[in-house]
């Protein structure tokens, strides 16, 4: 029989022989999960109660111990933007969307705190954690592109070298969001070692991906499979940019086939929008999420064993409902 672990020794952090960073390393005993809810139209469900979730560890039903749907709830950003050459084209757009939402997630509530890497040929901590955005915005502001991708380093340093905000993984909860196209051709660490320290740091990634359309994406599967096991989800903001293209065949022109004529303003109007769109997408499920929580009916099991959780909404059998697909028992 399991008996209740206080909270408090659930958060503690071992301090990391260095400055004033720490790393982030929690003992999961008791398991945060982080819920959004849409309906078939892609719209939040924001009026659940707990008694309408059921959540399995392992495929065994468990009970609920902290159930939240408050909105604003406390979380600490990482903005992780990419600055490589392949970004180049359309750096200016996601410069300012990176600017956008951290305006948006740090609106000067101690609440709210972020903090900003960079990466190109390496990962670098450009903003220690700070509840204030300016120091976000001026640093995005001198930022250029230029060399590799280390995308999967600069997740490691996401989740290792940085200060910490009082009671983190809980209250605040993590979050952090790649600006790039999830290429990597740089990083020291793999694929899978950057999402296991993810999942045991209770991590939740989303990505706004900077691929153009018609661009080969290659990337496309490390964005996808890094937000979909850790409960997060990929905008694509340049998506349909060229939805309505008829062919030059249907439509001759001297200046080729554009869905859109360049120096009318209206193809900046359709980049615009589908970054406003992705920003306020990423923005709204940071902010509108069900927080879950659990202590696991179960033994400690193996550290390096992952389990598997499972969450269901009882009576809408058309909703969509996201979350980390599992945990570690311990930290490594």
């Amino acid at each position: 029989m399991l008996r209740r672990i206080p909270l408090a020794l659930v958060l503690g952090c071992l301090a990391l022989a260095q400055s004033d960073t720490k790393p982030i390393k929690v003992q999961v005993n008791e398991v945060i999960v982080p819920v959004t809810v849409t309906d078939e139209k892609g719209r939040f469900v924001s009026n659940l109660e707990a008694s309408d979730f059921k959540i399995f560890d392992e495929g065994k039903e468990q009970r609920i111990e902290f159930f939240s749907r408050d909105r604003n709830q406390p979380v600490v950003v990482g903005f992780l933007i990419d600055i490589s050459n392949s970004n180049r084209v359309h750096w200016k757009t996601y410069q300012d969307a990176a600017t956008e939402l951290a305006l948006n997630l740090l609106p000067g509530d101690k609440k709210f705190s972020g903090y900003l890497i960079s990466y190109g040929n390496e990962a670098e901590l450009q903003v220690n954690t700070t509840t204030e955005s300016d120091k976000l915005v001026e640093k995005l502001g001198k930022l250029k592109p230029g060399g590799g991708s280390a995308l999967f380093d600069a997740i490691y340093m996401a989740c290792m070298n940085r200060q910490l905000v009082e009671g983190e993984p809980y209250d605040p909860r993590r979050v952090i969001i790649v600006i790039g196209d999830g290429h990597d051709n740089a990083s020291k660490k793999s694929l899978n070692e950057v999402l296991e320290i993810a999942q045991r740091n209770l991590v939740t990634i989303y990505g706004m991906s900077t691929q153009a359309f018609g661009f080969n994406r290659e990337g496309d599967e490390n964005l996808t499979r890094l937000a979909l096991e850790t409960g997060g989800r990929v905008e694509y903001p340049l998506e349909n940019v060229y939805a309505d293209v008829s062919g030059f065949l249907s439509h001759p022109s001297d200046d080729g086939n554009y869905a859109l004529t360049v120096g009318t303003g209206g193809y900046a109007s359709e980049i615009s929008g589908g970054i406003f769109r992705a920003i306020a997408g990423i923005a709204g499920e940071v902010t509108t999420q069900y927080i879950l929580r659990y202590v696991p009916d179960a033994g400690p099991g193996n550290p390096k064993q992952f389990r598997n959780i499972k969450v269901t909404v009882a009576g809408l059998p058309t909703v969509k409902v996201r979350y980390r697909k599992g945990y570690f028992p311990f930290a490594p």
